[in-house]
């Protein structure tokens, strides 16, 4: 039997993914710096493709950088590499490592977000073992092979019915395809927060893309909350 999680507020307003295939020239622990220097509240690493021992040795240098920033730092899938680097969790997609797994493994402490794709995904999901969930893809995105089509507005906002219905306080995201022209809408269909790739990694002054995001994000929250 694995406890239930305890209500803990991750702050997903904006989650920066950091990617080897999509860093814009940048180290990744510098730009994992960069994003945060301009707002980003949760910073991911995601690496399909590197060899364990270098996600590692760049997981520590990240997790180094982003503790001057006091930003949490998760790992996409690696429960391996988190353990390692000790980074503040993971990210587990629908074909990764069970979360129930995940959780055995890396404690109670650790901070444990799931991929939602549907709405039967989002029903199955075990919410009492989650800091949060992110749903998508919203938008076509070229930052990742997906052969689904996107959800849209009215999809995200179907799915995260599903979760306000079984666990109101649990952070929902969304991701794929989101920047500035499409934030603000997003956030109003219910989200807490949206991640975000090449938005960030791929401008050509991060600290700023992260800015002006954040500033949308912020206001579109705010904008919701109003009576």
């Amino acid at each position: 039997m694995i406890t239930p999680q305890p209500a803990r507020r991750v702050d997903l307003r904006l989650y920066a993914l950091v990617d080897p295939e999509r860093a814009g020239g940048h180290q990744l622990p510098d730009l994992a710096w960069l994003v945060a220097a301009g707002g980003a509240t949760l910073v991911q690493l995601r690496d399909k493709h590197g060899d364990t021992g270098t996600m590692v040795a760049e997981a520590r240098a990240i997790r180094e950088n982003l503790k001057l920033m006091h930003v949490p730092f998760l790992i996409n899938d690696r429960v391996d590499v988190a353990l390692a680097a000790e980074a503040d969790g993971v990210h587990v997609g629908q074909d990764d490592m069970a979360v129930e797994d995940a959780r055995r493994l890396l404690g109670p402490d650790a901070i444990i977000g799931l991929s939602i794709k549907t709405l039967a995904q989002a029903e199955a999901a075990p919410v009492d073992l989650l800091d949060y969930v992110a749903i998508g893809g919203v938008y076509a995105t070229s930052s990742k092979d997906n052969p689904d089509p996107p959800i849209g507005i009215a999809g995200l906002a179907r799915i995260v019915e599903v979760f306000r219905r079984r666990r109101p306080g649990l952070p929902v995201g969304a991701i794929a395809g989101i920047d500035v022209a499409n934030a603000a809408a997003t956030i109003k269909a219910g989200v807490d927060g949206v991640a975000v790739i090449s938005a960030l990694s791929l401008a050509s002054s991060p600290p700023d893309a992260a800015r002006e995001l954040r500033a949308i994000i912020d206001a579109a929250l705010a904008e919701r909350a109003r009576p």
